[in-house]
């Protein structure tokens, strides 16, 4: 049987390393896990304790496409809370984890062969979700000067009908203060590009407030989930804010595409927006984290290194130790028992010289990651 061109997408390498990391706990070692972007806490307390109670009263059957009305005026009124923003609730829509809004999205605003500007490095799944719809992913190269983010300059002569931008970013963690994307949403918008606004490390930030593109301008596509700072991952549940005018055009895509997200997952999602005392300390947890990578990483070798203003990963430049990260990966894993993300996942072009590092897990991980990383370093020299 044959097979589409649009399939043939290239594998999310994050997701080879999980699966040689759980091939070693297998065979009965003790991996840490640097490298997947997850947080090592169970949904909030408050989250489960909501489901476990539906789920006694309720059939659970579909819902409406665009999500339970409550959790989309609950999220409306996040934006609110969070950043001094009157959002209309009928404009959010409720997505099968980020990855739905991304599909929901990228159907919504663009045709086959329209040209979609991504940083990178970025989110790999950018590239291979807009191959897969026989989209255009342009690769924008970032420069460090610029904290690994696009600047208008970037998109000139481009042609592109669109653009995603995500602050706090993966892999980098770099944010673009307010000023920066407003002038990245003008210059979209003097070229016609329609403008997609990645929040999904919204919330995991350290010193200074995300700003959501909702603050500058209600012409943008706003995708943002629980996975990350309400520690929902496997749950698949995240949202969407579009201008007004689009909400009918994403309610007739959500119908035919996904019914509607998992009821189940939109019910726990309700309860974990209130459970801010819980959300608050998995931060804790990330803030002593993070101090330990930035003062460990050097100390272990891994010098290139700068520090992160949001989500939980250190993005490390390794070309002066390999020109083939993927393999030094594997290294990694096999020699010091720990699971780290090569480059190449983010950047096809200059990620063989580079390293992701996760610090979503607990402290005590972190820290023996860290000790790992240094005696394998010390014996590599």
């Amino acid at each position: 049987m044959r097979n589409s061109s649009r399939s043939g997408v290239d594998p999310f390498i994050v997701m080879d390393v999980m699966e040689a990391a759980r091939r070693a706990e297998a065979e009965g070692r003790h991996i840490i896990h640097m490298e997947v972007g997850q947080p090592g806490t169970p949904a909030p307390e408050g989250a489960r304790d909501a489901l476990a109670k539906a789920m006694g009263e309720d059939a659970m059957g579909y819902t409406v496409a665009l999500g339970l009305p409550e959790l989309r005026e609950r999220i409306a009124r996040l934006y609110g809370e969070w950043y001094d923003v009157d959002l209309n609730p009928e404009r959010v829509v409720v997505t099968p984890g980020s990855s739905g809004a991304f599909i929901l999205a990228f159907t919504a605003l663009f045709d086959t062969g329209d040209r979609v500007g991504i940083g990178a490095p970025g989110y790999p799944s950018y590239r291979q979700i807009l191959k897969a719809l026989d989209l255009v992913p342009v690769d924008i190269e970032t420069a460090a000067e610029n904290r690994l983010q696009p600047v208008p300059a970037d998109l000139e002569e481009r042609d592109l009908a669109g653009l995603m931008v995500a602050s706090p970013a993966n892999p980098s963690g770099t944010m673009l203060g307010r000023d920066d994307l407003a002038a990245l949403m003008e210059a979209c918008q003097a070229q016609g590009a329609s403008f997609i606004s990645d929040e999904i490390y919204h919330g995991i930030e350290y010193e200074a407030k995300a700003v959501t593109a909702l603050e500058i301008s209600d012409e943008a596509y706003v995708i943002n989930s629980f996975s990350k700072y309400f520690s929902m991952t496997g749950w698949r549940v995240g949202w969407m804010v579009v201008p007004e005018d689009h909400v009918r055009v994403v309610e007739r895509l959500a119908q035919n595409l996904f019914i509607c997200p998992p009821n189940a997952s939109q019910v726990a999602a309700l309860a974990a927006m209130d459970c801010r005392e819980e959300l608050e300390a998995n931060m804790a947890v990330y803030r002593a984290n993070r101090q330990l990578m930035l003062e460990g990483l050097p100390k272990a070798g891994f010098d290139r290194i700068a520090p992160p203003d949001g989500a939980f990963y250190v993005y490390a430049d390794v070309s002066h130790i390999t020109d083939d990260s993927r393999a030094f990966a594997a290294e990694i894993l096999q020699k010091a028992g720990v699971a780290v993300t090569p480059g190449l996942d983010f950047d096809p072009e200059r990620g063989a010289g580079t390293i992701r590092f996760s610090y979503a897990r607990s402290t005590a991980d972190i820290e023996e990651g860290l000790a790992r990383l240094k005696q394998f370093m010390e014996a590599r020299r």
